[in-house]
């Protein structure tokens, strides 16, 4: 049974314990048994060109790594040396191969074992632990997702809400910026209230006045949910896709804006805000019109969230039956993984 059991029954459900959220044990195990399970957001590939020089370094949590082109095959390899462990590509570069600067050991492109000086004694050697590690890679329209050791794949992550993520077409999108906020809380927190709509009335005037409350819905799948805003003319004004545990697709009428949560310290994330535009004439209307100030308002409430939740008076709480599915959801999906 898992220390974080959270009941199937919404209704007679409590939330996740306030030690999950404040304890750096918990927090350094969720690193382990959540997030180097799941499936990460790398960034965007609208093309083989988009990666030269041949090797470049992404971003994935606090995992070294590099991803290389050869043979017109896209590496996402651990950038640890298996001698002694030094970082091998300190910056983006052509080549063709991996070099380690300390030792001379040498890897192919794909990250195989290929020669190392002063190793002709060695026994039983090389062997397979000799070649770099080889991280799996999704690939949806040119938005490349990465995983060290996927409880499933990327397919089964998405759910039957992929409708969602099958419309994203990379060739009519294009960047229009990219934002970074370091939010006071834990990442879950920031995870939970994006979760759901019950707290739009009462933080996001504005968005309110443009999201159909009443209609608001939620659905949920195996690793992830998707929540549906409509209008006052009942069409879609925005839809939510959140891919456990921390991505999260928000599908606007101008594009697609992408919020990436990345836990920092218990109480300290960093959150990523990616936004893609495919039809200007939309952009800064609608559900997605004026998404800095729902970011500030959010942030405000997940702040004092966390200031709160530290104190002696509290430990759990009870979710909505009606407007909390996704949190429920949530927090079962950590429960799960953290046993």
């Amino acid at each position: 049974m898992s220390e974080f059991e959270i009941d199937a029954d919404i209704r007679k459900a409590w939330t996740l314990p306030s030690r999950f959220y404040t304890e750096n044990a918990y927090f350094d195990l969720s690193k382990k048994r959540i997030f180097a399970r799941c499936w990460h957001f790398l960034g965007w590939l609208d093309g083989p060109e988009t990666i030269r020089p041949s090797v470049i370094l992404p971003g994935f949590l606090d995992e070294p790594i590099l991803l290389s082109l050869s043979n017109g095959n896209l590496n996402c390899l651990s950038n640890v040396c298996t001698h002694r462990g030094k970082i091998l590509v300190e910056k983006p570069c052509d080549a063709n191969l991996i070099r380690c600067e300390y030792h001379g050991r040498r890897f192919a492109l794909d990250g195989k074992f290929l020669s190392m000086p002063e190793f002709d004694a060695a026994e039983n050697f090389p062997s397979a632990t000799d070649d770099l590690h080889q991280y799996a890679v999704a690939n949806s329209a040119g938005f490349l997702f990465v995983s060290g050791a996927p409880a499933a794949s990327f397919d089964e992550f998405v759910g039957e809400a992929r409708g969602c993520v099958l419309k994203l077409k990379g060739d009519e999108l294009h960047l229009k910026e990219t934002k970074a906020y370091d939010v006071a809380a834990h990442w879950a927190l920031y995870c939970e209230n994006y979760l759901e709509g019950f707290h739009i009335p009462f933080v996001h005037k504005g968005l309110n006045e443009v999201v159909d409350y009443g209609s608001y819905k939620t659905e949920t799948f195996r690793y992830s949910s998707l929540q549906t805003g409509y209008d006052d003319v009942g069409e879609i004004a925005g839809q939510y896709l959140f891919i456990f545990p921390n991505i999260m697709l928000n599908f606007y009428p101008w594009g697609l804006s992408i919020n990436i949560v990345e836990p920092l310290a218990p109480a300290r994330s960093r959150i990523k805000y990616l936004t893609y535009v495919s039809d200007g004439s939309k952009y800064g209307t609608g559900a997605g019109g004026d998404l800095d100030r729902v970011e500030m308002e959010d942030e405000a409430v997940v702040e004092s969230v966390q200031r709160g939740i530290r104190s002696r008076h509290y430990d759990r709480g009870r979710y909505s039956p009606t407007r909390e599915q996704g949190t429920h959801h949530f927090h079962r999906l950590i429960a799960e993984f953290m046993e």
